[in-house]
């Protein structure tokens, strides 16, 4: 029996790079957007709880679908084994940001 796809997707948010693992993720109907549904956490097998999880996992509660602005992505994979959703800061040099904007407005008519 095939598995289901389950996707990593790492975007920036605030100044933080935010690692979340989703089983769907397509393109928004809202231009610009990269729409992520299913959200999945890690369970709680052991005592110990990791903090930055938490952290996500409580910032997600309840969201049923989040879309996020195509420019913040940094990379989606398609990956075999779930690793630990995390926010972490984001240093200057292990990620670049895109220009704000894609698109230029156009020149004014000259009067």
């Amino acid at each position: 029996m095939p598995s289901k796809k389950l996707y990593r997707i790492i975007f920036t948010n605030q100044g933080k790079v935010y690692e979340i693992y989703a089983r769907n993720v397509n393109s928004s109907n809202i231009f610009g957007f990269i729409e992520i549904e299913k959200i999945i956490f890690g369970e709680r097998t052991s005592l110990v709880v990791d903090p930055s999880e938490e952290k996500i996992k409580t910032e997600f509660s309840g969201v049923t679908k989040t879309n996020i602005p195509m420019h913040s992505v940094l990379r989606i994979d398609e990956v075999d084994k779930q690793g630990i959703s995390k926010i972490s800061k984001a240093d200057g040099d292990n990620v670049t940001h895109l220009p704000g904007t894609v698109y230029l407005p156009k020149d004014k008519p000259k009067e």
